[in-house]
């Protein structure tokens, strides 16, 4: 009897080993990266799309944040399926299920800074990443040697790198694929530099002051006059003479409707504008609105 019953012992002790090694995996395992790939806008936003691949029997994987502020965090699986996630002291705590390769993707303004007319992108990566910049950009310095260069796309390598860049504005020419850019990003990059101190300057002060007409409502001509000298482009210019037609206050959905924008550029252009200091955006039950700030 006690050789049967030792029999069995050691036939069901590897099983109940597997079991308790099975209770006690880490909630929160490995995973290797796929790709990483941050579109720089014009406005300074940058979007995260982070592509995973989790570890075998994972169920749950912390995925850090670039960016102290992220919005509109999309995470889905690869058949374009939503995952469920929660957002926890800067990272992301995505529950994974049997997910062969996790997507996530969002916005946020942390990565970049402007001094002048000169933009900079700070990204510290465990791994290579994409950069792709805005199709009118000039990049003026680099942190290290990007492992490819491809059009306005940069590969860097790991670590803490940096890319500073010049937006030159709308009707830059295109360059011609084969063609050396050097001189006439170098020619841009001059016209540029010729107009930023007045631009920069009159921005700076138009942002800083209350009301730029003596605390008195500009009329239309005088209200144009003060956006001409500021940089802007033509939606941003177009959605600001809306709000003044308006008496100075709209809803972002009218706002966005009027000019025919989509909701995310139209949303990333609101952002924009407040960070000038150009509106101000009220949150509503319903929907936000928006208010010029004289």
């Amino acid at each position: 009897m006690a050789v049967e019953y030792g029999s069995r012992l050691k036939f069901i002790a590897p099983f109940a080993l597997m079991a308790l090694m099975l209770t006690f995996l880490p909630v929160s395992a490995q995973y290797g990266v796929s790709s990483m790939v941050l579109h720089v806008y014009e406005d300074g936003y940058v979007r995260v799309d982070l592509s995973i691949v989790p570890d075998n029997y994972t169920s749950q994987v912390e995925v850090p944040l670039l960016g102290e502020h992220v919005e509109n965090v999309i995470v889905t699986d690869e058949g374009g399926n939503p995952l469920d996630f929660s957002e926890e002291r800067g990272k992301l705590v995505i529950y994974t299920g049997m997910s062969r390769r996790v997507n996530v993707s969002y916005y946020t303004p942390d990565l970049t800074s402007k001094a002048g007319i000169v933009w900079t992108l700070n990204v510290s990566s465990e791994v290579p990443f994409t950069v792709v910049l805005p199709q009118n950009a000039v990049v003026v310095d680099l942190s290290d040697i990007p492992e490819e260069i491809a059009g306005n796309s940069i590969t860097m390598p790991p670590g803490n790198q940096s890319i500073s860049y010049t937006i030159t504005g709308i009707g830059t020419t295109p360059q011609t694929p084969g063609e050396s850019g050097g001189s006439s990003n170098v020619y841009a990059l001059m016209a540029v530099l010729l107009l930023a101190g007045g631009l920069v300057g009159l921005a700076y002060a138009f942002r800083r002051k209350s009301t730029g007409f003596g605390g008195e409502m500009p009329t239309r001509e005088e209200f144009e006059a003060k956006l001409a000298n500021l940089d802007l482009n033509d939606d941003e210019r177009r959605a600001l003479l809306y709000l003044f037609d308006r008496g100075g206050k709209a809803s972002q959905a009218e706002v966005r409707e009027a000019i025919g924008l989509p909701k995310t550029t139209a949303w990333r252009m609101f952002k924009r504008l407040e960070r000038m200091g150009l509106v101000k955006i009220l949150k509503g039950k319903k929907e936000n609105w928006v208010e010029l700030r004289f």
